[in-house]
């Protein structure tokens, strides 16, 4: 099961920490960017392919995952979608667990289409990986039909899901803290669902199913609420750095043997090189993971 092996990998690195390949072309150094051509989008594409690349190079050894936000490739068409590829591929070469955050969701029919591109396999004469990413993110605001068929696909391929449940933007609560006649707020009965559809993929080896959720760091109370109700579901939790968040905002978000959940990074780590123009890129990017895992390590383990 994909939630064992991220487990695994945390604990071997003793490293929570997912660095967001959210990379865009104003994040790159001027420097950097003068060995390409980017008048034009391959050379663009070209350029945050190379960034990704030696990223991934100087931090494979000491994080567990990389999450890639899809949307900044598309904004790019066809080239971008190479690059996204081609960057999933790379990531998974040096044994890192790539969470792929496309947050789709429909009616059934199109559902199985999204799971088949970024988890599993198109059938054709010959079986087609489109993505082959380990793990996707989902939005559940379909109901229980829209998000089946990326259980089935999860089932079928060891692959797993982050369900959105309480996110980190600010206006989440417009929708997802209104209240229900149950008297629940609706990120609360999500999260009854996602226990609900995880029940019959538990792995007992690691105590996590294949049907996570994503809880946003910048809603501390919300998180440790959620923590308690989901004992078997592991955390994707974003929001720390750029939007705010902290070691001690995320601390809740682990359970009780400091495990569990997985907290994303991505501006802090991909410009970490404005901070320190005395280091590489990747040295910048490097010194923050660190100082990152070494934060979040303390405060959970208080």
């Amino acid at each position: 099961m994909i939630f064992k092996k991220l487990t695994e990998e945390i604990k071997k690195k003793n490293c929570p920490i997912c660095v967001g390949l959210d990379t865009r072309l104003e994040y790159l150094p001027e420097g950097f960017i003068k060995q390409f051509d980017i008048v034009n989008v391959q050379g663009v594409c070209e350029a945050i392919y190379e960034y990704n690349k030696q990223l991934i190079d100087e931090l494979c050894s000491i994080i567990p995952s990389v999450k890639i936000q899809n949307a900044y490739y598309e904004m790019y068409g066809i080239e971008g979608i190479k690059t996204y590829k081609k960057t999933i591929d790379y990531a998974r070469q040096k044994g890192l667990v790539v969470i792929v955050d496309v947050k789709r969701g429909d009616i059934g029919s199109t559902s199985s289409a999204y799971a088949l591109a970024h988890l599993g396999k198109t059938p054709l004469l010959e079986t087609h990986v489109p993505f082959g990413a380990d793990i996707m993110t989902v939005n559940p605001y379909f109901g229980t039909d829209g998000v089946q068929p990326f259980i089935d696909v999860c089932k079928d391929e060891n692959k797993g899901l982050f369900v959105l449940v309480k996110t980190s933007n600010p206006s989440s609560c417009e929708i997802q803290d209104l209240v229900l006649k149950s008297g629940k707020y609706v990120y609360e009965n999500v999260a009854d669902l996602v226990i609900k559809w995880g029940l019959d993929t538990i792995d007992k080896d690691c105590g996590y199913n294949a049907i996570g959720a994503v809880v946003g760091a910048t809603h501390k109370s919300e998180g440790i609420k959620l923590r308690k109700l989901m004992k078997n579901t592991f955390f994707l939790v974003p929001g720390y750095g750029a939007q705010g968040a902290t070691a001690d905002d995320v601390a809740g978000m682990f359970d009780s043997m400091g495990g569990g959940a997985i907290v994303n990074s991505s501006r802090a780590i991909l410009c970490a090189w404005k901070k320190s123009p005395e280091l590489t890129f990747t040295e910048a990017a490097k010194k923050e993971v660190l100082l990152m895992r070494d934060s979040v390590n303390k405060a959970k383990n208080i």
